[in-house]
Order: structure tokens, then sequence, then C-alpha cells
């Protein structure tokens, strides 16, 4: 009888505890984003599963550069509308006193 190979959900969940002896030497805030890597590899599982590859690891770390290109896409379109919206830059911007009294 032929051996029966994990599902890519299973493969993405082994190499994310493979790595949490790696996870664990970071510095807190980048175990955050370690768990959020995972997190943009996960939401594209499909995608991994559809390349049929039995060694994930390149499908997920092409998912996690496409979630962090989703990001930054956003933010970029944020920073265009937000300089859309800001005055010219020859118009004096309001300035606030440095306290507020009521």
């Amino acid at each position: 009888m032929g051996r029966t190979l994990a599902s890519v959900t299973q493969q993405v969940q082994l190499e994310e505890e493979r790595l949490q002896r790696y996870r664990r030497a970071l510095p807190h805030d980048d175990q955050a984003l370690f768990d959020q890597l995972f997190a943009f590899a996960r939401k594209r599982i499909a995608a991994t599963a559809m390349a049929a590859d039995p060694l994930p690891m390149q499908t997920l770390l092409l998912s996690m550069l496409i979630g962090l290109f989703h990001l930054l896409a956003q933010m970029h379109a944020r920073l265009e509308r937000l300089e859309k919206a800001a005055p010219p830059a020859n118009e004096p911007r309001p300035v606030l006193p440095a306290r507020l009294d009521p």
C-alpha cells in the first residue's frame, strides 16, 4: 500500500512547527511579524495546493511575499489619497497652539 501524503494545510502547519525554535529565538516584535507571515501563507493555502509542490516552502515564501506586497499596495493607495486631500505645498498649513487651554 502506498504512503499517504500530508495535505497542504498539514504541510504548512508542519513547516510552522519546524520553525518554532527559530521563532522563539527572535525578538518579541519579530515573533509577531513571523506569525503574520505565516498568516499570509495560510490565507493563500488554495494557491499553494494548486502548485502541487511536494515541498511547499517555496510556495509558502511566495505567498508571504504576495501578502507583503498587498500591504504595500494598500499603504501606497492610502498615501496617494492623503496627498490628494492635503493642501498644496504653497498654502500655509494651520498651526495648532502648543497647548490648548479650556
